[in-house]
């Protein structure tokens, strides 16, 4: 009768070998040598052991397009992928909330007028692959720095409802001297409805009336953005 082989001479996975070649490319040439799907995989290695993550990594960037929206994505999205589960969906949320507050605190405690890119990368990161629109209004002091940054309101996926007095209220209740409206367009199109504009003059109008002033209003896209100062809007 054929002897079964010992342990010691059992083929290993394919992917063990992998992993640490993936591994050692990484520490030797680092991030800018790998496709998005290779970075991922990595990343993937520490949630999933023993299984060959490169079919994960592609299907989740198929779905998802980017890794910021993978990163960003509902957890019901993520589940859909086959091969995605509770502790995957963690690690997402987990990097994403840490990164978002990296990103939040290199803008405290600074003149948003003098980081401006750091202002859009944070509203960028954090709101553009939202499924619904969200108000988020950033408070600021005499020197234009945040007091107080908060989603106001949430929406449906083409609308959130935004009221000047409610925006206004809280001004006063945190002591702003200004402020800066953001909101996203899930459809990635950053360009201003007629309603946008209409809300945000009617914002600027009461504020100046208050003495409360409106800096801009910020839509965030799919990679880009739209400033009603920069168009000239306000």
């Amino acid at each position: 009768m054929k002897s079964l082989p010992s342990p010691e001479t059992k083929a290993k996975p394919h992917y063990q070998g992998h992993r640490q070649r993936l591994k050692d490319r990484f520490a030797s040439a680092g991030a800018a040598a790998f496709a998005d799907y290779e970075l991922l995989e990595l990343f993937l290695f520490q949630i999933v052991p023993r299984t060959d993550t490169k079919p994960l990594a592609k299907a989740l960037l198929e779905k998802f397009g980017c890794l910021s929206a993978i990163f960003g994505a509902p957890d019901h999205l993520l589940k859909d992928v086959k091969g995605v589960g509770d502790s995957v969906i963690h690690a997402f949320k987990l990097h994403h909330a840490l990164y978002s507050r990296a990103l939040q605190k290199e803008i405290h405690g600074k003149c948003v007028l003098q980081s401006w890119q750091q202002v859009i990368d944070y509203c960028g990161f954090t709101m553009s692959d939202e499924m619904r629109e969200q108000l988020r209004v950033l408070y600021l002091d005499q020197k234009n720095q945040i007091i107080c940054d908060e989603i106001q309101q949430t929406g449906t996926v083409n609308h959130t409802p935004i009221y000047p007095r409610e925006v206004m209220k809280r001004g006063f209740e945190v002591g702003a001297s200004a402020l800066i409206l953001v909101h996203n367009h899930p459809s990635g199109d950053p360009t201003p409805s007629r309603d946008d504009i209409d809300l945000t003059l009617k914002i600027q109008r009461i504020g100046t009336d208050l003495g409360i002033k409106l800096h801009d209003h910020i839509i965030i896209g799919k990679g880009k953005h739209c400033s009603f100062k920069a168009l000239g809007i306000i």
